[in-house]
């Protein structure tokens, strides 16, 4: 039985692109996609799959649970690293799945420490140093020396040694942009000192990546650029383009005369007689309330406004008079149709947000259909 929803379609021919187009522009440098927040809304198990098909061999999440998804979809992935803060009762699972978490604080090193003692084994784990992000991390320089003290604990093996940018911004913000950078720099002689030889060294995010490759170093996290947001300009490093297309059908199509009131509140009149169309997809798939009245979709090939406040399960359209647009039709919240595209980037700016909160705020219940593989 249909529900009458709206559908995300997930172009892998384009994600293999784009892992190629960024993984030529790194050379010899690993790339390790993140694929945390279920892909960034586009799927963890089946993005994982296709990225370890393509020859991507090293990951990042945010959580073991999420890890554990990792290595069942890419068995052959040569790191699986969580980046948020797993604990000690993670460790028999991250020992038997060959994952490895980031160490953030002593606390949490001990605790690690502990669990692999117990469990017989010895595990890997990256030291997480903060350059300036003021987040998760040993702050630099501060904080360094208690960094150190990790490659001492039993149980565990340091092998990579890990930073994050906070703003890559290398012409407008010059001094901080490298202030960062040079604060890892500093630091790495002193932590592979402890460590006994040399570690993974691994700052870059996608942005990094981009206009940054003097800090490539051995491994470079490409987030959203996999995704096809952030690297659109051709005259920079790489270039990738968008992977996920979100898209509904109209339910029922009305001819509305000159001052029709529409949605809650009648926060729009028609300002001549037009055809109003009824598609499926409301604030509870993700489609958020600020395009009411801002957004449009593509239907019939056009650019075509949402009138109204978006509702929870439906959007009304403004398809203009005589659009010949009928119930059954296809329209496209995000992606292409004709000659025209809209990208999540473009609903961002309606919402006054950023595109990866339109891509992971794509509900999870909507289905997720893979194709160009």
């Amino acid at each position: 039985m249909s529900c009458n929803g709206s559908w995300v379609e997930v172009d892998l021919g384009q994600l293999r692109r784009n892992a190629a187009a960024v993984q030529g522009a790194l050379g010899s440098t690993k790339l390790i996609a993140v694929v945390k927040a279920d892909a960034y809304g586009h799927g963890l198990a089946r993005t994982a799959g296709a990225l370890g098909r393509f020859g991507v061999k090293h990951f990042a999440v945010a959580y073991a649970a999420e890890a554990l998804k990792v290595r069942a979809s890419a068995p052959e992935a040569e790191l699986i690293l969580v980046l948020g803060v797993a604990r000690g009762g993670d460790v028999a699972r991250l020992l038997a799945d060959r994952i490895m978490p980031v160490v953030v604080s002593m606390e949490q090193a001990r605790e690690l420490s502990a669990a692999a003692v117990a469990a017989g084994g010895r595990l890997g784990v990256h030291l997480k140093l903060d350059a300036g992000m003021g987040r998760l991390g040993f702050i630099c320089p501060d904080e360094v020396g208690e960094a150190t003290a990790v490659c001492a604990l039993p149980g565990l093996k340091v092998e990579g040694v890990c930073a994050h940018f906070s703003m890559v911004e290398p012409e407008r913000k010059p001094a901080m942009t490298r202030g960062q950078a040079d604060k890892f720099l500093r630091a790495l002689p002193v932590v592979e000192a402890a460590a006994g030889g040399r570690l993974f060294r691994h700052m870059s995010s996608s942005r990094a990546a981009l206009l940054l490759p003097e800090c490539d170093f051995d491994a470079a996290r490409a987030g959203i650029v996999l995704y096809g947001y952030g690297a659109g300009e051709e005259e920079r490093r790489f270039r990738t383009q968008p992977v996920m297309s979100w898209k509904s059908r109209v339910i029922q199509v009305k001819r509305a005369p000159a001052g029709f009131a529409v949605g809650y509140y009648a926060s729009y009149q028609t300002a001549t007689p037009t055809d109003l169309a009824v598609v499926s997809c409301g604030y509870t798939d993700g489609y958020q309330r600020h395009l009411g009245n801002r957004g449009e979709v593509l239907a019939g090939g056009r650019r075509c406004p949402v009138v109204g406040r978006v509702s929870m399960n439906w959007i009304t359209v403004d398809l203009g008079p005589d659009s010949g647009v009928k119930p059954g039709d296809e329209v496209v919240l995000m992606g292409r149709q004709g000659g025209e595209e809209i990208w999540g980037d473009e609903l961002a700016r309606h919402c006054s947000t950023i595109a990866y909160e339109i891509l992971t705020g794509v509900s999870r219940q909507i289905e997720r259909r893979y194709v160009g593989e």
